[in-house]
């Protein structure tokens, strides 16, 4: 059955630009209110200007920074200091880094970690009892195309979308008999800000990339039916399921040659 949207409250982590905004846009037309988080407050606000202007959608800005273990406890009281339930947690705020050992900045993968499975599972478990006692609700965590193989020079960063996959998966497959549902959503290159954060800005410009309005019709389409994951995109899809076929050594090496260049800043400008 369709899960209705309209009237009811979604919270969405990284929406000032890119996937998360993007959610924001396609939610909101879909009549959902919203709780907006993100450190950038100004965004926010601007965003949550828009909707209300556009949709009428009531909206809630809540901007935090949630590299920080604090803040996350923070944003999850007032969330439910709210009056009205969260029915749709979209876990999407998260980054990388592309870089070799020996350059690799030791807090940012240690902040990778927080923010991209830390800051999933606590928000994943504190709202899914409710949502299960209702029957109603569900959870979409955005992963990545990266979560089905290692990758070199972004180990962290895949090994985190690996951890954001089966979690994902292994609750879809808890709540099958329920009304409640869960997806990891793993995109390909999209036209984000990740790659600025990454410092590798020239991935774009020489890769085909989706636009964040292309994954998240795609990610709303497979929740809506139930899907346990979405994977935007004919050539993603056939990415993410080549270790099926090939050894993952000769996965994991082919890898290495396409990165190794981003890691070691022969392509970063």
């Amino acid at each position: 059955m369709k899960p209705q949207l309209s009237g009811k409250w979604a919270l969405v982590t990284g929406a000032s630009s890119g996937i998360g905004e993007e959610f924001a846009n396609q939610l909101a037309a879909r009549k959902m209110n919203l709780i907006l988080t993100a450190r950038r407050e100004d965004r926010l606000q601007q965003l949550a200007e828009k909707l209300q202007k556009q949709h009428g959608t009531k909206t809630v800005v809540l901007p935090a920074d949630l590299v920080k273990p604090e803040e996350l406890n923070r944003l999850v009281d007032e969330v439910r200091s709210l009056t009205d339930p969260v029915t749709l947690v979209v876990n999407n705020a998260g980054f990388g880094e592309i870089s070799t050992i020996e350059n690799s900045d030791l807090q940012k993968l240690i902040d990778i970690v927080q923010v991209n499975i830390s800051v999933v599972t606590r928000l994943t478990y504190e709202f899914l009892p409710e949502m299960i006692s209702r029957n109603d609700g569900g959870v979409i965590n955005v992963s990545s195309v990266t979560a089905f193989q290692p990758v070199p020079y972004m180990g962290v960063y895949s090994a985190s979308k690996a951890y954001v996959l089966h979690l994902s998966e292994a609750l879809w497959a808890e709540l099958y008999e329920t009304d409640v549902r869960i997806m990891a959503l793993c995109p390909g290159t999209t036209r984000t800000e990740f790659f600025d954060k990454a410092g590798v800005t020239s991935w774009l410009s020489k890769n085909f990339a989706h636009t964040p309005s292309q994954v998240v019709r795609k990610a709303l389409l497979f929740y809506e039916r139930s899907h346990p994951f979405c994977i935007p995109g004919i050539k993603n899809w056939l990415v993410a399921w080549i270790t099926k076929f090939v050894r993952r050594r000769r996965v994991v090496l082919e890898a290495k040659k396409v990165f190794h260049n981003l890691a070691t800043g022969e392509e970063k400008d």
